[in-house]
């Protein structure tokens, strides 16, 4: 791999302003776009999903525990699965209690849901020190109604909201990765968004995943303004 070019201060002064003025408007693009997601439709829930974790079994309301919004990881680790993904696995070993922590501070519950069952998923994490909620919905339609997991006998299948004819060939996977946002209102659940392939790489903090639900960060700056923002001691340059 080639290294960048060496020049002088002032030629890399002038180079990364250049830079940090796309960073700016990537950040303002990133901030309009957020507040979309916010205001996308949202889903009821009909369907009566079990899910069975550490206390038992449960339905989808009961994931969320007492928070009124809940993230759920689609994790790749199908029935006749010995291990679970390895990147999916990397991605968790990075969770840490503070993220699911400083989730629930924002009235949101993020867990983990795979197909194989429960036992294998315990099995699986108590190998890798792993403390995380994760759940099986082995026995359950969650996971093929949410286009993570493939029945190759029942076509056509989608994935990232398209038609993927890859999917039927014999050696295909059929489990695949993503992220879906539920909120509740009442004893009602509602779907409020989901995101598959690189999409689902979006976790990096309790901020990122929040940036996927409807609520957002429960902010007061998150609604994009005609003016520029400013931080507390008004310095306009703080996320403009």
């Amino acid at each position: 791999m080639s290294l960048p070019d060496v020049v002088s201060r002032a030629q890399w002064l002038e180079a990364r302003e250049r830079l940090l003025a796309e960073e700016k408007e990537l950040t303002r693009k990133r901030d309009a776009l957020n507040a979309d997601r916010r205001r996308l439709p949202m889903v009821r829930i009909t369907e009566n999903y079990v899910f069975e974790g550490p206390t038992g079994k449960t339905d989808l309301a009961g994931l969320f525990g007492d928070s009124r919004q809940l993230i759920v990881q689609h994790v790749m680790f199908g029935p006749d699965w010995e291990q679970p993904c390895p990147s999916c696995s990397v991605a968790i070993s990075e969770m840490t209690p503070s993220l699911f922590k400083n989730l629930r501070s924002r009235d949101t519950n993020f867990v983990l849901v795979s197909r194989a069952p429960y036992a294998k998923i315990a099995e699986a994490a108590t190998e890798r020190n792993w403390d995380v909620p994760w759940y099986s919905s082995h026995g359950s339609d969650f996971n093929f109604d949410f286009e993570v997991s493939f029945d190759k006998s029942n076509p056509p299948l989608r994935y990232n909201y398209r038609e993927q004819p890859w999917l039927l060939e014999a050696d295909a996977i059929n489990e695949l990765p993503g992220l879906s946002c539920f909120l509740r209102e009442g004893d009602d659940v509602f779907h409020t968004y989901s995101t598959f392939a690189r999409g689902a790489e979006y976790i990096g903090n309790a901020y990122t995943l929040l940036d996927l639900t409807a609520l957002g960060r429960q902010e007061s700056w998150e609604e994009p303004k005609d003016r520029v923002q400013t931080d507390r001691a008004g310095d306009p340059s703080f996320t403009a």
